[in-house]
């Protein structure tokens, strides 16, 4: 059974909306809101379009037009699917948002436009998708890009878990060469711009009903001001990887893998914080192989490491960044920990996933 989910207020009053009187008969989505029909397009007009309004989507055609800034673009696309809709520190709404620009700016790409596409269950309380869409309307204007196109559809009861999001996006480039696992070299140096687990703690600890001293909230965020500010400083950002499914662990894997090269850490340094570290134990989870929403690990060259590090540290998203390794010659494709016992294991790719639906 489905635990209910509350929701934040929003600024949703079916009587003030223009539309006419059926819509307002409906507090919950029915089949009639994906069939293409006067719902869908009342449910287009009162919830989406107020919330994502700027001047590309005016148009709602089948397709954008976007004039974009001479240069390289960077293209993504992604699928958002997490359970509970709601969580401390974020919605799916934001998550479709953070992960999508994040994924551009792993590339060196400044985020400019998003599409959204919303596969709805039946039954959705109107309240919980205008919430959604409005918290997903505000992490877009706070990251500077725009929603410029999207659609709806919606499944059955019990054909999902209320709600899922697709979206795509495209950024233009901000350096050259791009940021790629191709080019992490010998001697290159690991950071990571801060605390590990946090998001994917979040979310199983609410699933689980545990409670700690210290509140645990997702790090969703999104990254791309704090990439600029290291592409800025130093041509010698190599690799750029937001750890989300999987975690640290799984990313630098596949960092290793691409590369030919071994990664090695020191597990002494990694960034946990006590309350996620507490969580992981309780439920027998490594915090390497946890879902991150709002972090990166950047590979640096080591002459100017030092100096990313600290523009990392000045910066709002980067307080807690930490030097966690180095790629070596050895253990080519593979990821290696140098214990607090000075002992070394190898961190494999796992065969499944630790958290499901967290992203």
């Amino acid at each position: 059974m489905r635990s209910e989910v509350a929701v934040e207020p929003v600024a949703f009053d079916p009587e003030q909306w223009t539309c006419p009187l059926p819509l307002r008969d409906y507090p919950r989505i029915v089949m009639g809101h994906g069939g293409g029909g006067s719902l869908s397009a009342e449910l287009i007009d009162n919830i989406f379009v107020p919330a994502f309004r700027n001047e590309e989507l005016e148009g709602m055609a089948d397709s954008t037009v976007l004039t974009l800034p001479a240069g390289r673009i960077a293209f993504s696309t992604d699928a958002y699917v997490v359970h509970p809709l709601f969580f401390p520190g974020g919605s799916i709404g934001e998550l479709a948002v953070h992960g999508t620009c994040n994924d551009l700016s792993m590339s060196g790409a400044k985020p400019l436009y998003l599409s959204a596409s919303f596969i709805l269950e039946e039954g959705l309380e109107m309240k919980t998708l205008a919430a959604i869409v409005e918290r997903m309307a505000k992490a877009a204007r706070e990251a500077g890009v725009r929603i410029v196109t999207g659609d709806t559809k919606v499944v059955e009861r019990g054909h999902a878990d209320g709600c899922y999001i697709t979206t795509a996006g495209i950024g233009i480039l901000m350096a050259e060469p791009a940021p790629a696992p191709m080019r992490a070299q010998v001697g290159d140096v690991v950071l990571v711009s801060g605390t590990l687990g946090d998001h994917g703690m979040t979310v199983m600890s609410l699933r689980e009903g545990l409670s700690f001293e210290t509140v645990l909230e997702s790090d969703s965020a999104a990254l791309h001001p704090l990439v600029e500010a290291m592409l800025a400083a130093s041509d010698k950002v190599h690799v750029l990887r937001d750890p989300t499914r999987g975690g640290l662990a799984t990313s630098l894997n596949e960092i290793a893998q691409s590369s030919k090269l071994g990664i090695r850490l020191e597990e002494t340094a990694l960034p946990v914080r006590p309350a996620v570290a507490s969580a992981c134990e309780i439920l027998g989870m490594d915090p390497m192989y946890v879902a991150n929403e709002g972090k990166l690990v950047a590979i640096v060259g080591r002459e100017d490491a030092d100096r990313v590090l600290q523009v990392m540290r000045a910066h709002p998203l980067g307080r807690d960044a930490a030097r966690i390794g180095e790629v070596v010659a050895e253990h080519r494709g593979t990821l290696v920990a140098r214990t607090r016992f000075g002992a070394t294991r190898i961190l494999p790719l796992q065969i499944g996933e630790q958290l499901p639906r967290i992203c």
